[in-house]
């Protein structure tokens, strides 16, 4: 199997992107990808992180690169990940990304870092590692009215992204 087909594999996984160590995993040379993106096919985005060019955007690109560009820890959180789902009719301007330890990479101005607290839950939607949402929900209190929380708590539970037991817990917080 040739390089360019490993790391399109990859990319396929990871909504079009790949890094360096992600590469190197799979037993493709680093010294390989930027020699792929000189001949075309593939594009370097940021140090160690490239993005095939064939493979059909999604509405969650721009999560997963934010996510690649920040760092391994990295994970999505507060209005991002309402906007992940379209609850609470959010559209951050910036996707917020939360480390749970100092990070300094250069990063453009649609992504907004923010500390992680100590011991924060973690969970996978769509392949992305994000806040949960019923945590999501109570965090964005007093920067979104609690109606609009109160109407994305009620859809999100429909479509089975809080548990009851969530649900009641969000729906009483949100209802002081």
């Amino acid at each position: 199997m040739r390089y360019r087909d490993v790391v399109r594999e990859i990319a396929l996984d990871h909504y079009g992107y790949v890094t360096t160590r992600q590469a190197a995993e799979a037993e493709v040379p680093s010294v390989e990808l930027p020699k792929l993106a000189a001949r075309g096919g593939i594009a370097n985005i940021a140090y160690g992180l490239y993005r095939v060019a064939d493979i059909p955007p999604t509405p969650y690109d721009q999560y997963a690169e934010a996510l690649l560009r920040v760092g391994e820890d990295a994970y999505l959180h507060g209005e991002s990940v309402l906007a992940l789902f379209g609850l609470a009719d959010v559209n951050p301007r910036q996707v917020k990304v939360a480390v749970p330890r100092r990070a300094r990479p250069r990063l453009p101005a649609y992504i907004e870092l923010t500390q992680a607290v100590p011991g924060a839950r973690t969970t996978l939607y769509e392949g992305l590692r994000a806040q949960p949402v019923a945590d999501a929900l109570a965090e964005c209190r007093g920067r979104i009215q609690n109606e609009r929380l109160l109407t994305a708590a009620k859809q999100a539970r429909a479509e089975g992204l809080l548990t009851t037991t969530e649900w009641h817990r969000v729906r009483k917080e949100l209802q002081r």
